[in-house]
């Protein structure tokens, strides 16, 4: 009999765990995978204007968020390596869900619908959902979950949800 291809095997995808008390302008912070930090988020307090830099458990910078101080609606650039790569913005009016986009200089576009206050929603490139957050996997009290799906840009999506979360903490 031959054996399966590694096709048939499903890929399980990579859930993370942010502590939501953590989130906040000025302290650092990590991003846990399975119990072990993975990803550093370094809140730079005395910057200009707000910045966020995103790194990996080696110290090596994945993103870097800055807040957008003259904009219609909220916004936040991501760099690498000092180069822009994409804007995340706030939907101007979304009647029924809370709504986000993220705009990549490569022309990929990602959409970002659901409960974004309480942690339920859905992050989508091309119609093909990508990352789901929610609190259905962790039962730690102010901590929710970013599953990623197999072949995404993890250190990309993870600052786009720490994005979400420091524009959503503004506005309220």
């Amino acid at each position: 009999m031959p054996e399966p291809s590694a096709a048939a095997t499903p890929i399980p995808a990579e859930v993370y765990a942010i502590h939501q008390k953590l989130v906040s302008v000025g302290n650092d912070y990590w991003i846990e995978k399975g119990g072990q930090p993975a990803f550093k988020v370094d809140g730079k307090a005395l910057a200009v204007r707000e910045t966020l830099i995103v790194e990996d458990a080696q110290s090596r910078e994945v993103a870097t968020l800055k807040k957008k101080l003259m904009s219609v609606r909220p916004t936040m650039t991501i760099e690498r390596a000092g180069e822009r790569i994409g804007a995340i913005q706030r939907a101007i009016f979304s009647p029924l869900r809370e709504h986000f986009t993220v705009d990549m200089e490569n022309g990929a576009k990602y959409e970002i619908d659901g409960d974004i206050t309480d942690h339920q929603y859905t992050i989508e490139r091309d119609g093909n959902r990508v990352a789901e957050v929610s609190r259905k996997w962790l039962s730690i009290r102010d901590t929710y979950g970013v599953e990623i799906s197999p072949g995404e840009d993890h250190g990309l999506i993870l600052a786009s949800v720490v994005a979400i979360d420091r524009m959503t903490d503004d506005s309220d």
